[in-house]
């Protein structure tokens, strides 16, 4: 069994797989994933798992350079925006309409859903390097 870190098999598959600047987005309930997107499924029950605590635990593993939000969610989830905002740090934060995010998540490598029912609690994760 694995000792540490993600042990959610596909979410450790995906990010071990990943390389520089390829995407890995973290959904609420109810954002729509392209067929051709790898989904992993993780919603049980509303707020099951949260989206805070996805975005924590994978960045436990992932090495990101920056991230993309939907504007929408500064002025309609704010307090969700600053809990993002200070998890990610100091990594760059792209503003982008909903729509364009919606559009980009076709070319990330997974869409992890989680129970999240908090209007536009998604993230896109760009990888970086650890070197």
């Amino acid at each position: 069994m694995k000792k540490i870190g993600v042990i959610n098999q596909p979410i450790s598959t995906v990010i071990s797989g990943m390389g520089h600047l390829d995407m890995l987005v973290i959904a609420d309930a109810g954002l729509p994933i392209p067929w051709e997107t790898n989904r992993i499924d993780l919603a049980l029950k509303e707020g099951v798992p949260g989206f805070l605590e996805t975005l924590e635990v994978v960045l436990e593993e992932l090495q990101i350079e920056s991230a993309f939000l939907a504007n929408e969610v500064f002025s309609v989830s704010p307090q969700l925006a600053e809990d993002i905002q200070k998890i990610l740090n100091d990594v760059p934060i792209e503003k982008v309409p909903h729509a364009d995010f919606k559009n980009k998540t076709s070319h990330a490598k997974a869409v992890i859903r989680t129970g999240e029912f908090t209007p536009y609690a998604n993230i896109i994760l760009v990888a970086g390097v650890v070197f």
